[in-house]
């Protein structure tokens, strides 16, 4: 049987490194999508990060951005995920009221 691979937008988050914990349990190939930011989040998946037999093996962690939809188009090229899991979400809190349509790009 083929392992699956499955592409989590959010994978920093709290459901999004709940759900790499349990995917990887079952044998999936897990890609995250991180945003590039000023300070590198990955609290809730540190203990992955840090696993030489997991990081860069089973889990893998790219840069992007939900709204850059051709960014988006390469990296399901890249990865062929079997499934995908769109748990990113919006960050900044005063920005809905600035920018109220950008979520719904």
């Amino acid at each position: 049987m083929q392992k699956k691979t499955a592409l989590i937008t959010g994978i920093t988050g709290q459901d999004g490194s709940y759900l790499t914990e349990q995917l990887l349990e079952k044998g999936y190939t897990v890609h995250g999508m991180i945003r590039r930011s000023s300070s590198f989040n990955t609290g809730r998946i540190e203990h992955l990060f840090r696993n030489p037999e997991v990081y860069g093996e089973r889990l893998f962690l790219h840069y992007g951005d939900l709204t850059d939809s051709s960014n988006l188009n390469r990296l399901l090229e890249k990865i062929g995920p079997d499934e995908i899991y769109n748990l990113g979400a919006q960050s900044h809190v005063r920005s809905p009221s600035k920018f109220p349509n950008t979520p719904a790009k």
